[in-house]
């Protein structure tokens, strides 16, 4: 027995295996961020830190909810290649140089005068570097989402903020009707659920399933499955 509130249906999707279903917790984190970003159909976005295992997950939703093009950031050329061919043709890779205006004009270069929105997925990052080339390469409104922690201070260049209208929209997690809505992008077939691909564990393999997580990539998700 759990409290309602706690719990989200799964009707109607009964196309998708428990493994799959389970991975969607890796979409849910992102989605929750792009929903205060207020990401729309058309728009443009890049994304810090693609290569992680959220950052992943940030570029498929945002596929999902129907982005025109997303940028992906990375420092591992192999990474956002992988990537890009487990994706499709709109989004864009681009190793960063850590020069910040160098970076920043390249993507607007890339996106045809700037991104709509920033999404920062840069968990652990010891610099600023990639984050703010992504938030300076933004149009006049754009909005930065920074939802991973960062060990760095990041030093927000407050005139070209104000010059240029960037909202700084902070994020931890989501709200408490993500899934239902999640689950929608699923049962449209608008997210594709089979680009991450889960390993399944049972119960008593826990020790051997940590360890596992600790080596796979960020297109592979480690399920347990108390059956098994």
């Amino acid at each position: 027995m759990v409290p309602a509130s706690l719990v989200t249906p799964v009707d109607g999707l009964d196309s998708f295996s428990a493994s799959q279903l389970a991975v969607t917790m890796r979409h849910l984190v992102p989605y929750g961020g792009l929903i205060p970003g207020r990401l729309t159909a058309g728009e443009t976005l890049v994304v810090s830190g693609a290569t992680a295992a959220y950052g992943s997950a940030v570029v498929m939703v945002a596929l999902a909810m129907d982005a025109r093009q997303v940028v992906a950031l990375g420092r591992d050329a192999t990474k956002l290649r992988s990537l890009v061919a487990a994706t499709n043709s709109r989004v864009t890779p681009l190793v960063v140089t850590d020069d910040v205006a160098a970076d920043a004009a390249h993507i607007r270069e890339m996106t045809d005068g700037g991104a709509d929105v920033a999404f920062n997925m840069m968990g652990g990052a010891t610099d600023p570097n990639m984050t703010l080339s992504a938030l300076r390469s933004l149009v006049n409104g754009g909005r930065l989402v920074p939802m991973e922690s960062m060990a760095a201070p990041l030093p927000l260049p407050y005139l070209d903020v104000m010059l240029n209208n960037w909202e700084i929209l902070g994020c931890f997690m989501y709200p408490k009707d993500a899934y239902r809505r999640l689950f929608d992008l699923c049962r449209s077939g608008l997210l594709d659920l089979t680009a991450i691909h889960p390993r399944t564990y049972a119960l008593p393999d826990l020790p051997k399933a940590m360890a596992e997580a600790s080596r796979i990539g960020s297109l592979e998700c480690v399920v347990m499955n108390h059956q098994g």
